[in-house]
């Protein structure tokens, strides 16, 4: 049995899937809001930034990765993020090579307030930004007061950069996420089903990722459409798994 070009294989008496899709980060894909259109409008305005440094903010899976990687795109810069930098060693070694060696490249500096960035490193990085008028865009979840560095250094010149948070999502964007996930896995589902789902759901983009994956899972075991019925059944999921977190 397959669903959408997907097999399911039995180990060990369970059901287990092949989840993977490729996620687009195409500026064509991005869901443009109220509550992002800012953000947005800015860094496709790249290269007429009135000044170097960029700062987006906002909880995971607003958007920041999306909206950094189109600006990468447009821009050629070099991205930076946790999972290329690996410690902070590595860190600490490729940003002061930005610095020196490398200083017209725009830069992308992902998850600043989590990536382990070595804090002397990135302030080397900034200032050199601020000094020769190169570009930065950097992407946190956290406001710049609660930075977890040490001093002061960094987080008085990320002060200093154009700043956009990205905004809590309405029903109206929901819905559109829970399209764009779907298309991506190249799942067909009726409007009134995400409907059903926006209405009884936390309201979070993080949470229309989590209940997608879980949907994904239902229609692939049970090899049918996503309808209103696996939708419930994936809600009870979710619910029973925040239970257990809270209280585990």
């Amino acid at each position: 049995m397959s669903v959408n070009g997907k097999k399911p294989d039995e180990i060990g008496g369970q059901l287990t899937f092949d989840l993977a899709y490729e996620t687009s980060y195409a500026q064509k894909d991005f869901i443009v809001t109220e509550g992002n259109r800012l953000a947005f409008e800015h860094i496709i305005s790249f290269p007429n930034w009135a000044a170097p440094l960029t700062l987006i903010t906002g909880e995971q899976k607003s958007g920041k990765t999306h909206l950094g990687k189109v600006w990468a795109k447009l821009a050629g810069a070099k991205i930076v993020e946790a999972k290329i930098v690996g410690s902070k060693i590595a860190t600490n070694d490729q940003l002061e090579t930005l610095a020196g060696e490398e200083k017209q490249i725009p830069v992308l500096l992902d998850n600043v307030d989590r990536a382990g960035f070595d804090e002397n490193a990135l302030f080397h990085l900034l200032n050199q930004s601020m000094r020769d008028v190169r570009p930065v865009l950097m992407s946190a979840r956290e406001p710049v007061i609660n930075w977890p560095f040490l001093t002061d250094d960094v987080k008085s010149r990320a002060r200093l950069a154009s700043h956009f948070s990205l905004q809590a999502a309405s029903d109206l964007q929901l819905s559109q996420m829970f399209a764009k996930l779907f298309d991506d896995r190249q799942i067909v589902v009726a409007p009134e089903t995400i409907s059903y789902l926006v209405a009884r759901i936390e309201r979070s983009p993080g949470e229309v990722f989590a209940l997608s994956e879980i949907l994904d899972r239902l229609a692939l075991q049970q090899g049918k459409a996503i309808g209103k019925k696996i939708a419930a059944e994936a809600i009870k999921i979710r619910q029973d798994m925040a239970t257990r977190n809270k209280h585990g």
